[in-house]
């Protein structure tokens, strides 16, 4: 796991003496035990650094290979073993028997778009039409609704309806639904209560009944074992045979399931890290029109990665949901028709502008608040203003919980009074379960989520109390200790270290994300001799070592903040320390290391 910022206390000796560095994190190197790590670098013929990187997330000699290429054969679990897949699988292929009329209700992310696509290709491919609803997210919010359940049996005489990424909360519209005759089945992958919501079938793995090891799968992850049951569930039948129809391969949509998977930010261990990897294989095929189209605008001119993916096509997928038209994710990418993905692509493109001009100001807003004193607690920061759009608070969210070190919850406030909330967490702090509390203790209209993000509806009047509830249950989970961040290290190179030679060696290791977090060293005794600021915020560093060594690096978003300043201050004086990750830069043909600076701290 990636303690980058552990809530816990300390642990021995600061890495390199930084027990405060610019960012105000204390360094810890990761525990590894040497002996392994010097036979993965001597069996697999890696450097030693890259060695002591895989014996730190626990993979030794007889687990290396499986982690290096990790594939479906040995990693896809059985679907049936989640309960109710069988019910969810029989109701489904009655209603492809019969000709029944089914529907998919997403959530407006991207993890909810690449499920309904997905399962809109799915379903294409045996001839079937699946009808797609993705709720406005200003009108309706989030997760299924009475009055749009009402509309799919009433208007457009859906008889099946599959929720996915929502649904496991949503008591009062899955109950409407069945007094109106329309069959529920819900896919998802957000934390349940005891009670579960009433529909033919609940597939998900963190059902509090459920003893399924892979509760760290994404919404799309779980999508994908559906359509794998119910494939295998038709095989079986010989339904394909009667149709006339050949099998699809259920391996070319892979690429959608990489997206979704990367972009909800779960861990990318077990099934999902072979997911994600199989994934980007197929997406660098760029088989998928909408996916094509969305790498294009995105200007993704290398093979895709997670870095891509998270970074650059995600946000463009996710930004009809926040700011522009809900739908637009899903059309992208169950489109077949080359001209309609260019312009779906062309339209999400110019709406994550506007996403991104809306989400500068409502940060620059909730930062002048917090330094102001308002809202700020030694376990929490809580900000909350009326005309804030909704669509950007959970990113706005973590950006706060980068800036100062703990949990962060925004809010915006309609004018009504009621305030629609988004919430990032720390490593160690379960803000979904304190949510849930909130919820279930009368504070807030509707609320939910995991361990490292919560959604939540504050009624008027009533952020305060919400407020205080959340920063005493934090305080709970955190001790007496309090928020002790933490930036972790898989070592250190002198500077000449930092090569293209490493960071080649380094990709071996990807895909990477939570749970299998990209390697992060520090560089030690770096001279800057050069530093600047580029683009809006970022600092461009030019760095020399005592060993002969130069390479460049950057700091993104650090240049108002005291990181960047210390690199600025820095420049032509006293060595520092840096700590980032080192990757190969292509630059007009020529492959040069680069250094993506995370931390820096003053030498000795």
């Amino acid at each position: 796991m990636d303690r980058s910022e552990s809530p816990t206390g300390r642990r021995g000796d600061a890495f390199l003496g930084v027990e405060r560095s610019a960012s105000g994190k204390r360094w810890e190197g990761r525990a590894v035990d040497g002996r392994r790590a010097l036979a993965l670098s001597q069996r697999l013929d890696l450097p030693e650094s890259v060695g002591r990187a895989l014996a730190a997330r626990g993979i030794g000699p007889e687990e290396a290979e499986a982690f290096l290429e990790p594939t479906l054969r040995r990693d896809l679990p059985d679907p049936f073993h989640l309960l109710d897949m069988d019910k969810a699988v029989d109701r489904l292929v009655r209603a492809v028997r019969d000709g029944e009329r089914i529907a998919v209700f997403g959530d407006y992310d991207v993890d909810g778009a690449t499920s309904s696509a997905l399962l809109i290709r799915f379903f294409r491919a045996l001839g079937v039409e699946l009808f797609p609803y993705i709720p406005d997210r200003l009108k309706e919010g989030y997760g299924p609704n009475a009055a749009a359940l009402e509309r799919l049996r009433r208007d457009h005489r859906v008889d099946v309806a599959i929720t996915v990424d929502c649904g496991i909360t949503a008591f009062d519209a899955l109950g409407h639904a069945a007094s109106v005759g329309l069959d529920m089945i819900v896919v998802d992958h957000h934390v349940a209560e005891p009670t579960l919501p009433p529909a033919v079938a609940v597939v998900n793995p963190n059902r509090l009944d459920e003893t399924s090891p892979h509760g760290h799968m994404a919404a799309v992850g779980v999508a994908f074992l559906l359509v794998v049951a119910l494939n295998k569930a038709l095989r079986e039948a010989g339904w394909y045979e009667r149709a006339g129809r050949g099998e699809p391969n259920l391996m070319q949509w892979l690429d959608i399931v990489a997206l979704g998977t990367v972009c909800d930010v779960v861990a990318l261990t077990g099934v999902n890290r072979a997911l994600v990897a199989q994934g980007l294989k197929v997406m660098a095929g760029r088989r998928n029109p909408g996916l094509r189209a969305l790498a294009d605008v995105a200007r993704v001119d290398s093979v895709p990665g997670t870095y891509h993916a998270g970074f650059l096509m995600g946000p463009r997928v996710n930004a009809g949901g926040r700011v522009g038209e809900s739908d637009l994710g899903v059309r992208l990418l169950a489109t077949e028709d080359e001209r309609l993905a260019a312009e779906l692509a062309r339209r999400l493109d110019v709406y994550n502008q506007e996403r991104q001009e809306i989400e500068r100001e409502c940060l620059d807003q909730a930062i002048a608040a917090v330094e102001a004193g308002e809202g700020v607690s030694e376990s929490l920061v809580y900000a909350g203003a009326p005309g804030w759009h909704p669509g950007v608070i959970g990113i706005v969210a973590g950006r706060l919980k980068e800036r100062y070190n703990r949990p962060a919850c925004v809010v915006a406030l309609d004018d009504a009074g009621v305030g629609k909330g988004s919430g990032r967490s720390v490593e160690g702090v379960d803000l979904g379960a304190a949510v849930i509390a909130a919820r279930q203790s009368g504070l807030l209209a509707n609320g939910g989520g995991h361990r490292m993000a919560a959604g939540f509806t504050v009624p008027p009047g009533g952020g305060e109390a919400f407020r205080d509830f959340l920063a005493e249950r934090i305080a709970d989970q955190v001790g007496a200790d309090g928020i002790v961040p933490t930036l972790t290290l898989d070592g250190a190179l002198h500077v000449a270290g930092a090569s293209v030679d490493l960071a080649r060696a380094l990709e071996r290791l990807q895909p990477f994300g939570p749970g299998n977090a990209e390697p992060r060293f520090a560089v030690t005794d770096a001279r800057i001799v050069k530093a600047d600021v580029v683009g809006r915020d970022h600092v461009r560093v030019i760095v020399a070592g005592g060993d002969g060594g130069r390479v460049k690096g950057i700091a993104f978003r650090a240049a108002d903040q005291p990181l960047g300043e210390l690199l600025l201050r820095a420049r032509g004086g006293a060595p520092v320390h840096l700590a980032g990750k080192v990757r190969v830069d292509n630059w007009q043909g020529r492959e040069e290391p680069q250094l993506l600076i995370d931390d820096a701290a003053a030498a000795g």
